[in-house]
């Protein structure tokens, strides 16, 4: 016979689970002779079930016919335990050296050979096999020796290879088994955070496997013909570049193969030098491969690592881990193109880290240039595949970006009122400090040169901003002598707010006033920001149609402006004080009316709200809710280290704001007074009478303002007699340091923002429009051009010659661009006229009005193809006709009317937040040219 096979457990079991059920019932088999050698150190000992029982299994490995028979009479004689057990006797002799007598005993009277390629059809559960795998010797043994210790999978649930009409262990679905096992693609795949259990085997798994701490060891210690089998079935499934990384990882670089992958791409640049080809080159040496395979390796790789930056990018659980994947991968390709010296040839690399450097600081460079320069090195900046990973150092250069296009455009060089320098504020300067409050913290990632281009830029920002409060203090100086609720010069004064906002409000459904202490227009911008996002809530105006802010009282600190806001009137004093105020306040009205302050929000364990808070959240009175999270960091040093405030920052507002919506209640958020933050301004001022960091009293007729001073007198001056100096430089304080101050005459601490939000288009009040994020951001914010004109709403000259009785439109069709003359066939009214539109509207029952969709169409036309839900209903809802009753569910019956046939013309991106049209692919599927 040939040299026997050598043989293990597994073998053995599954021989015995073939020739075992081949005996006649009740045939108690005890011998088994296999010619084959036993694995040495393989388990001697083990159990098998066999039908319904289980039988003990003895190996023997023998060499000569006395002990294969020695063992065969201890067997018989009672020295293995139970009478079925069986005796297994492995040999390499033939079966006439065995001699009749043992025969006679041994299962099938001979010794048994193992087909292995049998072995493999048992242990995977398969009725039989594809022919090319009997034909490959290198796959039988590697199936055989690679088998998971819980096996090969053969449920017909889980088996790639069961067909239907039998089930066939096809070359493929075997050999795809092996690659898994070998690379142990389940385990890293739950490593990865994956739960399926599926190994599909593609680039992205073989490229994790490449990191893996030993895998390229393991890989290098399997025979030659089984890698070579391996390569080659990988190359066929997965492509080229499965063929390059298996020859990294042959050669011993398998755990820099995404590094190398990544440095490789330099190749692909068109601008690449022979030097930068020879470096890259090297890297590579000893590892066989052809120009093409290289290319396709290093695009894969690309592939692989955009897919990660995405998990990085993301706020799953896990991400954190995914980022340092990534960093891992780049930081060592950096070190890689470094070490060859291929600096300048990756200064622009898409993936590098020092590509992002490289981008960060031409950025930099374009800063002092022509703002469309410098834009274009933004985009840049924004474009590398690190921007995700790396959004503070990137939202930093952004904000710089704005302050570019701030301090270049035309905008008005003195402040005509105070209505005019609060209304200037809210629409556009608070955003001006949101930019400058990031700008001050700087580059996270510490380069020199950001730090000098950013700081140019703060300055000149800072510079001109002060300007402002300087021309607002000296507007607020004569305006305090005599303004009053008679008299408030165009102003909605802070203690106004209740009965000129809340109150027609109150008319159609209770709202919920959020009192935010202490937030500025800069804060307000934020959370507004945030909560437009995804349209669960609508921002919605009264004329002339912008988001408004009040004036605060003097000096603007909680004692008096919060409580003359709670109370309607000028007051002074505390929780006592307001509480009592607000009563009377809406009593006055006839409407019941709940105050609730810090320490009357929290509930009692497992509540997180109060039951009395709640209560009169269920009933249909007004509710007012106090939070003072703003203002006790102002205290104690947490804003001074912020760039930005969320709403989950603030406490119990994410609470609130659920259960304003849960009960259909509009919610104002509003302002007591805003605040400026410590920039490390000058140190403390001395002065006498200070009331708190910027204000005091000094002595009349002798302590006269300084420089950055002004002194206000008048009905709305409630400490000091109803005088008091007042900063409105905001480098001036009184008080030891903190982490920021109120109290002055800024415009940042003067002014009151407002917001009021409503969960549904259903609770919009008569005469209150949406007013769509659009409108509420600055122009030079986002990436809009100047407007020829600066619009009525925001500029501050015009805020101060509005009269009462003008009337804007919140949201037009044109708008956002120029609208299209009335009489005008747009490209909406041609959609909605065509014939394909009409065979569209068959198919939707409650179909939106015609003059909707096309004013939809126009508006994102108009706006290049990109608008809020809350726009998109804005616009719907300017068109007249009956209002949508839920941006949601307008927008999915728009889509179903212009997206023929499955195409893609409306759709909706930023998770939900911005609609999309496609213009060209509209004009194409409806049939409307140019």
């Amino acid at each position: 016979m040939s040299t026997p096979p050598v043989i293990d457990r597994r073998v053995l079991e599954a021989l015995l689970d073939i020739e075992l059920p081949r005996r006649k019932a009740g045939d108690s088999a005890r011998l088994v002779v296999v010619h084959g050698r036993y694995r040495e150190g393989a388990p001697t000992e083990f159990t098998i079930r066999f039908g319904d029982h289980q039988r003990r299994v003895r190996v023997s490995d023998q060499t000569s016919v006395l002990g294969a028979v020695d063992a065969w009479e201890s067997h018989t004689s009672g020295a293995t335990n139970g009478s079925d057990a069986i005796l297994v006797i492995t040999t390499g002799m033939d079966d006439h050296h065995l001699g009749a007598d043992l025969r006679a005993h041994a299962l099938g009277r001979r010794a048994l050979s193992v087909d292995r390629a049998e072995i493999v059809k048992q242990r995977f559960g398969a009725a039989d096999l594809d022919p090319r795998i009997r034909q490959e010797p290198w796959l039988i043994d590697a199936l055989l020796d690679a088998e998971p210790s819980d096996g090969w999978r053969r449920h017909p649930a889980g088996a790639p290879w069961r067909r239907s009409g039998g089930s066939v262990l096809t070359r493929d679905a075997a050999v795809h088994a092996l690659v898994s096992a070998r690379l142990d693609l389940s385990s890293l795949l739950l490593g990865l955070g994956e739960t399926s259990g599926h190994s599909d085997i593609d680039v992205d798994s073989l490229l994790a496997w490449s990191r893996m701490p030993g895998a390229a060891v393991r890989y290098a210690e399997l025979v030659a013909g089984e890698r070579a089998g391996i390569a080659a079935w990988l190359r066929e499934n997965v492509g080229d570049a499965a063929t390059v990384l298996l020859a990294l990882v042959e050669a011993g670089k398998g755990e820099d193969a995404m590094a190398l992958g990544v440095v490789a791409a330099v190749l692909t640049d068109a601008a690449r030098t022979a030097e930068a080809a020879l470096a890259v080159g090297g890297l590579f040496a000893g590892v066989t491969h052809d120009t093409g395979e290289l290319g396709a390796f290093a695009s894969a790789v690309q592939g692989t690592l955009t897919r990660w930056i995405g998990d990085a990018a993301s706020e799953r659980r896990g991400h954190q881990a995914a980022r340092d994947r990534v960093m891992a991968v780049l930081d060592r390709a950096d070190e890689l193109a470094a070490d060859v010296g291929l600096g300048q040839a990756v200064a622009g690399h898409p993936f590098l880290p020092s590509g992002l450097d490289a981008r960060l600081r031409a950025f930099a460079a374009a800063l002092p240039e022509a703002p469309q320069a410098a834009g274009d090195a933004l985009n840049a900046v924004m474009d590398h595949r690190l921007a995700d990973l790396f959004a503070d150092r990137c939202g930093v250069a952004a904000m710089a970006a704005r302050l570019r296009r701030w301090l270049d455009a035309p905008g008005a060089t003195d402040i005509a009122s105070v209505a005019a320098g609060v209304a200037g504020q809210v629409t556009e300067w608070g955003w001006v400090d949101r930019a400058l409050n990031v700008l001050w913290g700087g580059d996270p990632g510490n380069d020199p040169v950001l730090g000098r281009a950013y700081q140019e830029i703060y300055v000149a920002a800072v510079n001109r901003r002060a300007a402002l409060d300087a021309d607002f203090a000296a507007r607020l100086s004569d305006w305090t002598t005599t303004a009053s609720a008679e008299a408030p010069g165009g102003a909605l004064l802070v203690e106004s707010v209740m009965d000129e906002v809340v109150r027609p409000l109150a008319r159609d459904a209770a709202p919920l006033v959020l009192v935010l202490d202490g937030m500025s227009a800069s804060v307000a911008a934020q959370l507004g920001e945030e909560l437009a996002r995804g349209g669960r809530w609508l921002e919605i105006s009264a004329a002339p149609g912008a988001r408004r802010g009040a004036v605060s009282m003097i000096p603007s600190v909680t004692r008096t402006s919060r409580a003359s806001l709670l109370c309607g009137s000028p007051t002074v004093g505390g929780q006592a004080a307001e509480r009592t105020g607000f009563d009377a306040f809406w009593k006055r009205r006839r409407t019941r009316a709940a105050v609730f302050h810090k320490s009357d929000i929290p509930g009692g364990p497992g509540q997180r709200l109060a039951r009395p808070l709640l209560d009169a959240l269920a009933g249909d009175g007004v509710v007012c809710a106090v939070l003072n999270t703003i203002d006790d960091a102002l205290d104690h040093d947490r804003e001074g280290d912020r760039t930005g405030w969320r709403t989950s920052d603030i406490t119990f507002l994410t609470d609130l704001l659920n259960a304003a919506r849960d009960y259909s209640r509009p919610v104002v958020l509003v302002s007591d007074h805003g605040h400026v933050l410590e920039r490390g301004g000058k140190e403390l001022t001395a002065a006498s009478g200070a009331g708190s960091a910027r204000w005091r009293t000094g002595e009349p007729g002798k302590d006269q303002p300084g420089e950055g001073e002004i002194e206000l007198a008048g009905p709305r001056v409630l400490e000091g007699g109803g005088r008091v100096v007042v900063p409105w430089r905001e480098d001036i304080r009184y008080t030891p340091r903190k982490a920021g101050y109120h109290g002055g005459a800024s415009l940042a601490e003067m002014t009151v923002p407002l917001l009021v939000l409503v969960p549904s288009v259903d609770l919009v009040p008569k005469g209150w429009s949406i007013l769509p994020p659009e409108k509420t951001v600055p122009w030079w914010w986002g990436d809009r051009e100047a407007p020829q004109a600066p619009p009525e709403a925001t500029t501050p000259k015009a805020a101060a010659r509005r009269t009462p009785a003008q009337k804007d439109v919140l949201f037009t069709v044109g708008e956002l661009a120029p609208a299209p003359a009335a009489a005008a066939v747009t490209l909406g009214v041609r959609v909605t006229r065509s014939p394909v539109y009409a065979d569209q509207r068959k198919y939707l029952r409650k179909a939106p009005e015609a003059r909707q969709v096309a004013a939809v169409i126009d508006a994102l036309a108009n706006a290049g193809g990109r608008l809020s839900t809350a726009a998109v209903g804005a616009a719907a809802a300017a068109a007249g006709g009956r209002a949508p009753r839920g941006a949601d569910l307008f927008i999915t019956a728009v889509q179903r009317l212009l997206n023929v046939e499955g195409y893609p013309v409306l759709g909706l991106s930023d998770s939900g937040a911005t609609v999309t049209l496609e213009t060209a692919l509209l004009r194409e599927q409806f049939g409307v040219d140019e």
